[in-house]
């Protein structure tokens, strides 16, 4: 019993501790983009509508068992193939899954419009890293994990971004909207990057699309999302926005170093 009020006690402290507050992060971001801000409000709406109906439902379920218990000598009602009580529990669910799909239908539709793009992406998933091509530009590269093999067999101090740092980072502009095509050359991966509200399968022999609009220059980064094989884990995104200006800036500059006699991507 000691023991357990000490670690009752020690996980209390650690819990109410800002720094294990921060990692406390259960809800989806909002993000930068007006796709993953879509995405964030419809998350939202569903689990209130949700968190209403089971308020409803949990009320009348607890009021029931209270109020009319065997113990205060109810009896109970017999009302076998009513069918006010079907039409009623037919019709209503009815029209709150019509509720729940229109606002949903918008945001899927909004998410799969892909036209008008100002850029377009060719993003490759191999075993186990990421191949990205500015389509029409001879832009290409390869991204890898740049975390050292120290850290990774807990040899040496983790950085703040274990895991989630790579030595070239996919760079694109800002305010443009942006055309993702995802594929795969083995197994399937999913490019995910939750700040811009993109997560799509990368499948061999497919192509996926999507597309994100980024309101604010920074990096943002993300993970293969679908169980790729052992090094799954080591497949982290990179994304740096900049604006307009330095993202043509580093993109000539890319061109010329590709142009270079023995340059390698």
């Amino acid at each position: 019993m000691r023991f357990l009020n000490r670690t009752g006690l020690a996980w209390v402290i650690s819990t109410l501790a800002g720094s294990a507050w921060a990692d406390y992060t259960f809800n989806m971001t909002k993000g930068v983009t007006g796709i993953s801000r879509d995405i964030h409000w419809l998350h939202m709406t569903i689990f209130w509508i949700c968190v209403a109906i089971g308020i409803v439902v949990f009320s009348v379920m607890f009021y029931a068992i209270i109020y009319h218990r065997k113990s205060r000598g109810v009896t109970a009602a017999h009302f076998h193939e009513s069918t006010t009580v079907e039409i009623i529990w037919t019709i209503v669910p009815f029209f709150i899954l019509v509720a729940m799909a229109i606002p949903a239908t918008k945001v899927l539709y909004r998410m799969s419009d892909t036209t008008d793009s100002d850029l377009t992406i060719k993003i490759t998933g191999y075993q186990w890293r990421w191949e990205y091509e500015y389509m029409g530009t001879g832009v290409h590269f390869i991204s890898s994990l740049l975390t050292p093999m120290e850290q990774i067999k807990n040899r040496d101090v983790k950085n703040p971004h274990y895991l989630l740092e790579v030595d070239n980072h996919l760079v694109l502009p800002v305010g443009k909207k942006i055309r993702f095509l995802t594929t795969a050359s083995d197994v399937i991966h999913s490019w995910w990057v939750p700040a811009l509200g993109v997560k799509k399968d990368a499948i061999p022999g497919s192509i996926n699309e999507a597309w994100a609009r980024i309101d604010h220059p920074g990096t943002y980064r993300g993970q293969c999302a679908e169980l790729c094989g052992v090094n799954h884990g080591f497949m982290p995104i990179v994304v740096d926005v900049k604006p307009a200006d330095e993202f043509e800036a580093w993109l000539a500059d890319k061109k010329k170093a590709l142009s270079a006699p023995g340059a390698q991507s």
